[in-house]
């Protein structure tokens, strides 16, 4: 049972882990997911021309 974490230690942690996510994973993977689109978009454009066109 040495193992086993105190739960205000373990809340907090659980904490901190939310936070990441929260401020700083979800919101960098959203705009690496974007400009990812936009990269692809502008590229497919060089070869094919705009639209339209």
């Amino acid at each position: 049972m040495a193992d086993v974490q105190p739960v205000e230690r373990r809340r907090s942690r659980e904490l901190w882990a939310f936070l990441f996510l929260t401020v700083v994973f979800w919101p960098l993977l959203a705009i690496a997911v974007v400009g990812g689109y936009g990269l692809a978009v502008w590229l497919y454009q060089l070869v094919a021309g705009p639209p339209g066109a």
